[in-house]
């Protein structure tokens, strides 16, 4: 069995005393692929998920400014991330999108930049990661006039809406991440619209170290848990653990991995 952790954050300060342990066991547990999401802590920094691909084999990157840190984005920003999405295990622009939640950047700066880094990824050839969070409307009208006709498709990154929000993002070619929320007693809405979803357009994720799925729910998250979400998933939807590892894993090749330039 082989798994995709589709996102997490392995430079994450919470790594720093077991990042190579952490790694281990994600590869014992089946997952042979952890894309790393490149936010760091924002602009000008924006090389954190280019340094874990370049230390572990199986880790390839994102690069991105994360709606929280819109307001550090400027004038270098552009540059130095068309730059960094030259290096051969960058496989999306990410995370990227809106956050109205915390509204740690103004939302017209997170708009604009969000707008931005949707052409940058145009440019490229690129697909994309979404964050979004209370904020559906303003994220639905800026992919509609700035990546819909783009035809690249990309990630809605811990996908925690119901069927709309879904067949929403199915219509604009992106596909459904599920992470630790899907096994949280709450989250309802999110396991229909897994049950929902097309079999070709779905991934599995931990976002590691936030949002451990259940029994661990509150403990750090890593890697090597995103077996246990894609059981869930399995269970919801019929299928055996084996069959959805090959279906997801499959998919984010298909999404990711025929744009990276060579990466296997």
């Amino acid at each position: 069995m082989k798994l995709v952790d589709s996102h997490c954050h392995l430079d994450d300060p919470r790594f720093d005393a077991d990042r190579d342990a952490v790694v281990e066991r994600a590869l014992e547990a089946g997952v042979h692929c952890m894309l790393s999401i490149g936010s760091g802590e924002g602009p000008p920094g924006l090389d954190a998920a280019v340094r874990m691909a370049g230390r572990y084999q199986p880790v390839l990157a994102t690069v991105g400014v994360h709606p929280h840190d819109a307001r550090k984005a400027g004038p270098d920003t552009w540059p130095r991330m068309s730059e960094l999405l030259a290096h051969p295990k960058v496989v999306a622009v990410g995370e990227i999108g809106l956050d109205y939640h915390y509204d740690n950047s103004p939302r017209e700066r997170q708009r604009e930049v969000f707008a931005e880094q949707l052409r940058l990824a145009r440019d490229a050839g690129m697909p994309v990661v979404i964050h979004t969070r209370e904020a559906w409307d303003d994220t639905w009208s800026l992919l509609e006039d700035h990546w819909r006709a783009a035809g690249l498709g990309g990630i809605m990154h811990c996908f925690s809406g119901g069927p709309e929000e879904a067949r929403r993002a199915l219509d604009l070619g992106f596909y459904l991440a599920f992470g630790g929320v899907l096994t949280f007693p709450n989250a309802a809405n999110v396991r229909e619209a897994a049950r929902l979803a097309p079999s070709d357009r779905l991934l599995v994720e931990t976002d590691a170290p936030y949002l451990a799925p259940a029994p661990g729910r509150g403990r750090r998250n890593e890697p090597a848990y995103v077996v246990e979400t894609a059981r869930r998933l399995a269970q919801l939807r019929g299928v055996s653990l084996e069959a959805l590892a090959a279906e997801t894993t499959a998919n984010f090749n298909r999404l990711c991995l025929l744009r990276s330039r060579g990466n296997e």
